[in-house]
């Protein structure tokens, strides 16, 4: 009962997060509502029992992706955005049915089509979520697909680097 309840105050409060974070005008602002969203969503993997997930997510997204986006805010100096002059409610309104039936109708086609996933079991679920089975499925089954995105981030990197050295006259 109690990781229930756990997991619907977490849901709640990272939809309330990332509604605040659509809604703010301050940039910052915005952004550390979306720590808060990230931590909620690291606790919702832990009520789920993947704690390698939860880890990683607080590691990268909640630390290292949001002091880049706060550093790129600080050094853009960026000032609150304006007011919207009006909102078309009609057209949010329009916008989220429209998507509620897309949803639904994707649902039906994957059902006919039985492309829908198979339930997993609990216990099953818990024990894939961590280290060690991650670890074992990327470094077995997936390890020719870790190799070659390691060799495109690689020339990326030295893609984007020597783009920035380029002299533009």
């Amino acid at each position: 009962m109690f990781e229930q309840l756990l997991f619907f105050t977490l849901a709640l409060v990272a939809v309330t997060a990332a509604l605040g974070m659509l809604i703010s005008r301050n940039p910052v602002s915005s952004a550390l509502w979306l720590v808060l969203n990230l931590f909620c969503i690291a606790g919702l993997y832990l009520t789920l029992s993947a704690q390698f997930i939860a880890v990683i997510q607080v590691l990268v997204y909640a630390g290292a992706i949001m002091v880049l986006f706060l550093f790129v805010i600080m050094l853009l100096n960026l000032a609150a955005l304006p007011r919207p002059e009006r909102i078309d409610w009609k057209r949010v309104v329009a916008f989220v049915l429209g998507m509620a039936i897309l949803a639904q109708l994707v649902y039906i086609v994957a059902m006919g089509l039985g492309a829908l996933p198979e339930p997993v079991a609990i216990e099953q679920a818990a024990q894939s979520g961590t280290a060690i089975e991650i670890a074992l499925e990327l470094f077995t089954r997936y390890a020719l697909a870790f190799e070659v995105i390691g060799v495109l981030l690689l020339v990326a990197t030295i893609g984007a680097v020597m783009l920035a050295q380029r002299k533009f006259a």
